[in-house]
């Protein structure tokens, strides 16, 4: 790939984990574990900016362009049991999203919601392809949200920003979308991802995308392993040299896949409560949480972090998805691994990250978690 066109309209390491494996019959947190693991400073790497809009601010969003739209409808809508639904309710609400303000908005309440969680850094997806798809201006909408966001930065939460393209929307679209990234890296854009239906086109049809975004220094993820099978995953990872994987669930489904992607340190950005609300826990595992693989491939030596993916949408929050570590049978030991995934697995440069991960420790440790 020679080039991408301006926009207009890192490699990933994990350190050694410090904490010993444990195997005791007993899952679960207790509430003095619970309170603990809630005063963590926490990083979230897979969360879409667009998922965060809560249904109030659904309202006031469409009260802007003249459509009267309840909380009720906004939550109906939300509560999707599979992919299809899911893709339609996300079309849906980001049909409110349609100036630089109205970014703003969003990302100002996301970046509050994220320091109430403890949440210290996070890598924020940005739907670039689809405001390119309306004909939008990513970088007025980007500058927007960077200036929303300025305040909550100066209180100590450090963004970085996703740019995403939507596979089913072809190389073309993602090629626009890899252009806007690279011109945007001194404004905070970390990495180039791909989501939308894995199902739609094959991998190989974006080698030439990822290859221009790494020869530019953006860190590359791939949503796979979600509504696709293992393959999926071995793909994005063979095809594309994606660094991070969101969702990948289904490499539960082959042991071997699962050592070669321990072997390579290859962080899955697990986001359970999405598993479930979009129908990917189902189609590969089962219908409730209790059948979550994250407990398999944490043991499995698989590098995992926690995410909440479009926390609005599934009625969600960080907090919480580290509770229902808990219920699905992981100790505490296991969950503060995946707790520090999230600061290990980042795109970050070595000394930033291990500034991160140090203030993490300290922290565990005065909480008697370490």
């Amino acid at each position: 790939m020679r080039g991408a066109p301006p926009c207009r309209g890192s490699s990933v390491t994990h350190s050694h984990s410090p904490y010993a494996p444990q195997h005791s019959p007993q899952g679960g947190l207790s509430a003095a574990d619970f309170s603990k693991i809630t005063a963590l400073p926490k990083a979230e790497l897979h969360v879409h900016l667009e998922g965060s809009i809560e249904p109030a601010t659904v309202v006031a969003l469409a009260a802007r362009y003249g459509q009267q739209v309840e909380e009720a409808e906004v939550l109906a809508r939300y509560r999707t049991a599979d992919f299809p639904s899911f893709l339609d309710a996300y079309k849906w609400v980001t049909s409110y999203l349609r100036q630089p303000q109205d970014y703003a908005l969003v990302a100002r309440r996301l970046a509050e919601q994220l320091l109430a969680e403890g949440v210290v850094y996070a890598e924020v997806t940005l739907s670039a392809g689809v405001m390119l798809l309306r004909r939008q201006d990513p970088v007025a909408n980007f500058q927007a949200i960077r200036e929303a966001t300025a305040p909550y930065v100066a209180r100590g939460l450090r963004l970085q920003w996703i740019f995403d393209a939507v596979r089913q929307f072809g190389p073309a679209a993602a090629k626009e979308v890899a252009g806007c990234a690279v011109e945007l890296r001194a404004e905070g854009v970390v990495a180039f991802g791909l989501g939308g239906d894995e199902l739609a086109l094959p991998a190989s049809d974006f080698c030439e995308i990822y290859d221009f975004v790494a020869a530019r220094g953006l860190g590359r993820l791939v949503h796979a392993g979600e509504i696709g099978g293992p393959q999926s995953v071995r793909d994005a990872v063979e095809q594309l040299g994606a660094q991070r994987i969101g969702h990948g669930i289904a490499a539960a489904l082959d042991p071997g896949l699962l050592g070669w992607l321990a072997e390579r340190s290859i962080l899955l950005e697990i986001c359970p409560t999405s598993n479930l609300r979009t129908g990917a826990l189902l189609r590969h595992f089962g219908a409730t949480l209790a059948q979550h693989p994250l407990p398999n491939l944490v043991r499995a030596g698989v590098p995992v972090s926690l995410s909440t993916d479009d926390p609005a949408m599934f009625e969600t929050h960080l907090n919480l998805e580290y509770q229902m570590l808990g219920e699905i049978g992981l100790h505490v030991a296991e969950i503060l691994r995946v707790a520090e995934a999230g600061f290990s697995g980042a795109f970050l440069p070595p000394a930033e990250k291990s500034a991160l991960l140090a203030t993490f420790h300290q922290r565990a440790k005065l909480l008697g978690l370490l």
